[in-house]
């Protein structure tokens, strides 16, 4: 007999769907908040007791412990069901629909060929191009990578960087053909390493060493803040600030959603950050606040927490409302 298996980071969900292989693999996407997770979890669970499914993998995802998961599925709200064949998504259910639930596994189950998934769009090679020189406010485009540069004039700008303690991003040209020889063209720049400030190109090995020699080199190069100089500001640009997926006026997830509402509800003023925006942002607040999920609510510089603190502070708010007005 089979069961709701529960999976609780990321490493677990992929290890278990790689492990399914070609059986169908249905994930619930749940919130502990949320009472008809509860319901459709027993529905999920029932399921899994049947015979008939001894070959279909069932688990169970608390959406806001594994947010990269939910964001790859575009989970937006719960419940949402993912059917998944070969780690490939076959099909899906948002909602609370108990009869969809069970017809769906009935009839995915008893296919052995996967429906085919139309291919995304493939990315123009110039638009890859910016993207890479535009990924951080300083891009050095190498041979290696900088903990492993694989010719001497990569290793040589990597270490005039290094003691100019200039943060940068690089891209390692031998590991993508078409980006080695596009960019030379995009740029009209026949040789590597090459690096960017501000999506500009500044030069190769010998113009960069000539700045640093010349003392020039980290006024050429955009100011460097700190990360956590970067999120201190953020975090008091405003006296109510929501780091949130999306923004208020359109929110990318179903927990920014329900945050922003309450918000909206309590007429107070804020403002928010989308942290789809900004990688560095989005990973480095989870380290310097020790809050894992989005999204965050911070006021006056303190963190408050998620949408279940704001929830229960609703709620407390409310008790002792009728107890004044009692």
């Amino acid at each position: 007999m089979a069961e709701v298996k529960v999976i609780s980071d990321s490493a677990g969900f992929k290890s278990a769907i790689k492990d399914a292989g070609s059986n169908l693999s249905v994930v619930h996407f749940a919130a502990t908040w949320a009472p008809q997770c509860t319901q459709m979890n027993d529905v999920l669970t029932e399921l899994a007791k049947d015979s008939q499914y001894s070959k279909v993998k069932f688990f169970k995802v608390e959406a806001e412990d594994i947010p990269e998961i939910s964001e790859e599925f575009s989970i937006s709200a719960v419940p949402t069901f993912i059917f998944l064949r070969n780690g490939k998504s076959v099909d899906r259910i948002d909602g609370a629909n108990a009869a969809e639930l069970s017809k769906k596994v009935k009839l995915l189950s008893s296919q052995d060929v996967m429906p085919d998934i139309p291919a995304a769009p493939k990315e123009d090679l110039n638009s890859r191009l910016k993207r890479y020189i535009n990924a951080e406010d300083v891009m050095l485009f190498m041979k290696g990578t900088p903990a492993e540069p694989k010719c001497g004039f990569s290793r040589q700008i990597v270490q005039i960087l290094k003691d100019a303690n200039v943060k940068y991003g690089s891209f390692n040209i031998l590991a993508d053909e078409e980006v080695r020889q596009g960019l030379k063209t995009y740029s009209n720049w026949p040789t590597y390493p090459q690096l960017y400030a501000k999506g500009e190109l500044l030069g190769g090995l010998d113009i960069v060493k000539e700045l640093a020699e010349s003392g020039e080199l980290v006024s050429q190069l955009p100011v460097q803040v700190s990360l956590d100089d970067r999120l201190k500001g953020l975090i008091n640009s405003s006296p109510v600030m929501l780091f949130m997926k999306g923004d208020r006026s359109g929110p990318r997830c179903g927990f920014s959603k329900q945050t922003v509402a309450i918000l909206n509800d309590t007429s107070v003023e804020y403002n928010t950050f989308d942290i789809l925006t900004d990688e560095e942002v989005r990973q480095g607040l989870k380290t310097f606040s020790n809050w894992p999920t989005y999204p965050q609510l911070y006021v006056k510089g303190e963190l408050v927490g998620g949408l279940d603190i704001i929830k229960y502070l609703l709620t407390v708010a409310m008790v002792k409302w009728l107890v004044h007005r009692t």
